[in-house]
């Protein structure tokens, strides 16, 4: 397994970089958006991996893509207790195009 602690400011990204973390997990990305991770992304070490966790849909992979993170984390994008099995498996597949797209066009 690998540690991934998640972080909503500079002070508390470069904590866990001084406890040895070389990812981190951007929560609630949602709420301080692509441009906080662009921002984060020219400060801390170039090694360090910045993964969007919390709020992002598929509409806005490509923007956190060129911002610079590595990934991404879905929760409520994917499931909501009412979804159907159907609705969940359509919500996956449509993420996975989105971020494969973005991927091919990095």
């Amino acid at each position: 397994m690998v540690s991934m602690p998640g972080f909503a400011t500079a002070t508390e990204a470069f904590t866990a970089i001084g406890a040895g973390a070389t990812r981190l997990k951007l929560f609630p990305a949602s709420t301080y958006g692509a441009n906080h991770a662009k921002a984060l992304k020219a400060v801390l070490p170039s090694a360090t991996r910045l993964y969007a966790v919390g709020g992002i849909g598929a509409d806005q992979v490509a923007e956190w893509m060129v911002a610079g993170v590595a990934g991404f984390g879905f929760g409520s994008e994917l499931f909501k207790p009412d979804y159907s099995l159907g609705e969940i498996s359509k919500r996956a597949n449509e993420i996975v195009r989105v971020v494969r797209g973005a991927m091919s066009d990095r």
